[in-house]
């Protein structure tokens, strides 16, 4: 009789049912890309979800003593749910930030869209204006706040449209008599897309630049958006 028969069925099951839940991670970034994406979401919930279990449970198998002599077996098997285990840490680390979706620079007068709502479908997030979740994000994201430049109106349009492209965002509307830019991202596995306003204005300063970022589907955006602005203002205070 070979070793793989000798192995108990617990940790031959366990084997499997990592395997499964490794294959359901593609399968889910299918299934969110095709456009059904809360059925895709519950697909990848289970999927990492349950490979922390099986982790866990694996934990468990090779400090039993009746498990000693399979112990290299159980971790070979627990190998195949690492990857999913390492998506929940990052998952609940997205807990840490408030369920909201809808992030801005200005939480006093946020920029408004003139055109995201003809790129939206009639399923996505609102774009009115939530005091609750302004409220939210005054506590979560202090350090969201308008940028201010000495530049001309034109030189910073210019250089906002500039770091836009250069970050990946596809701009469809631009408008310089009204000073607004609006554009969209994409995420890299997921493909969720989320509409931005670039809004400029000048004052005695120079130029003010403000931000909005509102993600097209679900409740929280497990800080994306906040992470987005931030990187504008980052690339376009290191062109300055």
């Amino acid at each position: 009789m070979n070793e793989q028969a000798k192995l108990p069925g617990l940790v031959n099951w366990t084997g499997y049912l990592a395997l499964t839940l490794l294959l359901v991670l593609p399968l889910s970034v299918l299934t969110v890309r095709s456009g059904a994406w809360q059925q895709g979401l519950l697909l990848y919930a289970i999927a990492c979800f349950g490979s922390a279990l099986l982790i866990i449970l694996s934990l468990v198998l090779l400090f039993l003593p009746r498990f000693a002599q399979w112990r290299k077996q159980i971790a070979l098997r627990a190998l195949w749910a690492l990857p999913g285990t390492v998506l929940v840490l990052s998952l609940l680390l997205g807990a840490n930030v408030p369920p909201i979706h809808d992030i801005t620079t200005d939480t006093q007068d946020p920029p408004t869209f003139a055109k995201a709502e003809q790129q939206r479908g009639a399923s996505s997030n609102s774009l009115q204006i939530d005091q609750a979740v302004i409220d939210q994000q005054r506590q979560a994201y202090p350090d969201i706040q308008t940028l201010v430049t000495e530049e001309s109106f034109e030189d910073t349009f210019d250089r906002a449209t500039q770091v836009a492209n250069e970050l990946g965002w596809e701009i469809y509307h631009q408008d310089r008599n009204t000073g607004l830019i609006e554009a969209v991202d994409t995420t890299a596995i997921m493909a969720f897309k989320d509409d931005i306003a670039i809004r400029l204005r000048t004052n005695a300063q120079g130029t003010v630049v403000d931000l909005r970022s509102v993600s097209r589907v679900g409740e929280s955006d497990l800080g994306a958006n906040a992470k987005r602005i931030r990187a504008f203002v980052a690339a376009f205070q290191q062109q300055g």
